[in-house]
């Protein structure tokens, strides 16, 4: 991950979070379930989007006209004219469409993740803001931040689209198989809203400017679970652990941990319900099995991860969600695309929010 000073980590934090969105045509909310506010995308020149957009929508009772059907490639990347005509357009005119409010939007495997090329933005974040005036980042620099960032940050209250200048929450059903994505949504189902074990592991290596404040994230994580009554554990020498517990919660700096090792990374295990922030610069980059690189959130979904946020190329340490108030949210009560969300600063970047968005198992 390239490094990131602490100034611009620092002058990030306090901008303002002023956007100029143009609010879509309003819809009157549905006073029927959380899953009338879920649109479903699925492309149907994929075997497997078809296959797990079924389970899902079976699986959560998504209203059958909460589906919209899109005919793309099936590859990672695909050009961003195509994407305007073949995945954006379809989608803002199903939710614009749509009798009841849409919130969420589930993406599934098979539709494609990154525009362009391997250092793209994300089809994910782009869609959240199809009716948004936002312009995406260009470079790393605090007045092109200060453009794309999210109204839903640092939030502590329910979502609902049109409160929030039109923005989505979309999330994402994938791994390196169908089983895998599969999973996430059963996970999702079955997860109670245990005590703990929540794990968060510090890096050796990463003390000093911009990632020493991101250590600090991670002791604030620990910190706030433990004075709300849950199981937390900070892990500060410079070795990478694997605990041997089922873990509710985990935080790591995965392969930019100098101590990582790739088989305790595959041994870390999870309940249903649990979720993961890992600070790794392309840990979304496929869902793909790889060999070499940076660790990818795919072994987490593998290992039975319930939610995860990744990236698809490069998005500098600004944009990585923040673990104090992921799990701060997550465990309050707020569904897991909320969590991830308000854990966000910016929109329209690298971001991927991997699982069912409804799932909550800390509701109150």
């Amino acid at each position: 991950m390239r490094r990131v000073q602490l100034l611009m980590f620092t002058i990030v934090l306090i901008l303002s979070l002023a956007c100029t969105p143009a609010t879509p045509k309003p819809v009157s909310p549905s006073p029927e379930t959380e899953a009338s506010h879920v649109l479903v995308v699925i492309n149907k020149s994929s075997e497997d989007s078809v296959e797990i957009g079924a389970y899902y929508r079976s699986k959560r009772d998504i209203p059958r006209e909460n589906v919209v059907t899109i005919d793309c490639v099936t590859t990672d990347n695909i050009p961003y004219q195509d994407f305007v005509k073949q995945i954006e357009q379809p989608v803002r005119k199903a939710a614009h469409d749509s009798k009841r409010r849409i919130d969420f939007i589930v993406l599934t495997k098979g539709v494609p993740i990154r525009l362009d090329n391997d250092g793209g933005w994300a089809v994910d974040a782009f869609l959240a803001t199809t009716n948004m005036s936002v312009t995406p980042i260009l470079k790393a620099d605090p007045d092109q931040i200060k453009k794309a960032l999210n109204p839903y940050f640092e939030k502590d209250t329910p979502f609902a689209s049109d409160k929030f200048g039109g923005l989505y929450l979309v999330t994402r059903l994938d791994g390196a198989t169908v089983a895998d994505a599969k999973k996430l949504v059963d996970n999702s189902l079955a997860a109670k809203g245990e005590k703990g074990p929540f794990f968060f592991d510090q890096a050796g290596n990463r003390k000093g400017e911009g990632y020493g404040v991101l250590n600090k994230t991670l002791e604030a994580a620990n910190e706030g679970l433990r004075k709300t009554g849950h199981q937390s554990a900070l892990e500060t020498t410079d070795s990478f652990v694997a605990p041997s517990e089922a873990l509710m919660g985990y935080c790591s700096w995965g392969s930019n941990d100098g101590k990582f090792n790739f088989d305790s990374y595959r041994k870390l295990k999870f309940k249903p319900g649990a979720i993961a922030e890992t600070f790794v610069s392309t840990s979304a980059r496929t869902f793909s099995k790889e060999v070499g690189g940076q660790s990818q959130i795919t072994d987490l979904i593998a290992q039975g991860i319930t939610g995860v946020k990744g990236y698809v190329s490069e998005p500098y340490t600004f944009a990585l969600a923040r673990p104090e108030i992921l799990f701060d949210r997550y465990t309050k009560g707020y569904n897991l695309a909320e969590s991830f969300y308000m854990a966000s600063l910016v929109i329209k970047w690298k971001d991927v929010v991997i699982g069912d968005p409804l799932c909550r198992p800390y509701k109150k």
